[in-house]
């Protein structure tokens, strides 16, 4: 069974990351989630961490 996306109805988008901030995954991998196979969602989904870090080094942590 495909891996649902962890789409969180929050889309703002950093420019400077072309991270979302509430999904965090790119503009790309949301255009081609359904088409990616579970390996590279399971990939994106382990990545999450190192993304919210990357995002909080740009715009500064949400809950300071």
């Amino acid at each position: 069974m495909a891996l649902p996306s962890p789409c969180s109805e929050v889309c703002r988008f950093n420019r400077k990351t072309d991270l979302c901030a509430g999904c965090l995954r790119t503009t790309s991998e949301i255009r081609q989630w359904r088409k990616l196979t579970d390996h590279k969602r399971h990939f994106i989904l382990a990545d999450r961490g190192r993304r919210l870090s990357k995002l909080n080094a740009k715009i500064g942590p949400a809950n300071p």
